[in-house]
């Protein structure tokens, strides 16, 4: 009659350990991701209602349009605005040490947002080629370019180096493969047709890919707390 196999003691330990969901921060980077989705929420929902509720043209003009003097909703469109500055600087702060390049890029878009929230265009925020631009519509409207060229390259430098967390790679590969496309035909719609429905809806559609990717990315850092792991 054959032995019962015995049980191997190692087994059980095994069993009973914990599984990591992924690498963890620390409490001071989980704080700054914390604080950058607050800042996000905050700064989305003060522009989106001045943009909703102020005078401004609709789906056919720009949202810097709702921070123009004479609207109303001026104040709140550049609290929302300064409100998504300070969340790309704290999303910076609040990314791993490895994603310096990111980082990087981020603090850059939160300075330029900051600079396009400072500065005011006049009515209808003019662009060349089809509107004479003021110096201040010209400053305005860089600013905002950049600030957004700027998060959509950091989605980049987060998607493609080897080494960067995996599910912070991929919410970055995502989010450029719809902003990349987006950005190119929004730059293409102002050369070829300017100010109109067609800019207005792919601007507002990439900033609503670029505040979902910022505050997706904030969230998943801010879960992640130094020594706290699912059990």
């Amino acid at each position: 009659m054959a032995e019962p196999r015995r049980a191997d003691p190692t087994i059980a330990p095994r069993l009973a350990e914990p599984r990591r969901a992924g690498p963890t921060v620390s409490p001071a980077r989980a704080a700054a991701a914390s604080a950058a989705t607050g800042c996000i929420v905050a700064g989305a929902t003060a522009v989106t209602v001045a943009v909703i509720a102020g005078p401004g043209p609709g789906l056919t003009g720009y949202v810097s349009e709702a921070g123009v003097t004479d609207s109303a909703y001026a104040p709140a469109y550049r609290i929302g605005v300064f409100a998504l500055a300070a969340a790309l600087l704290l999303l910076a702060a609040a990314l791993p040490a490895g994603l310096r390049a990111a980082a990087a890029l981020l603090a850059a878009g939160s300075v330029c947002t900051l600079v396009s929230g400072a500065v005011t265009c006049s009515a209808g925020c003019p662009l060349p080629p089809f509107e004479r631009a003021t110096a201040a519509d010209l400053v305005h409207g860089g600013a905002s370019i950049v600030a957004t060229a700027a998060v959509v390259f950091a989605m980049l430098a987060i998607a493609f180096p080897p080494g960067a967390d995996r599910s912070l790679r991929r919410l970055a590969a995502g989010a450029a493969a719809v902003a990349l496309p987006l950005a190119g035909l929004v730059g293409l719609a102002m050369l070829a047709v300017g100010r109109g429905a067609l800019v207005g809806v792919l601007e507002r559609l990439l900033l609503l890919v670029a505040l979902l990717w910022a505050a997706t990315t904030a969230g998943t850092i801010a879960l992640r707390r130094q020594g706290r792991a699912p059990g």
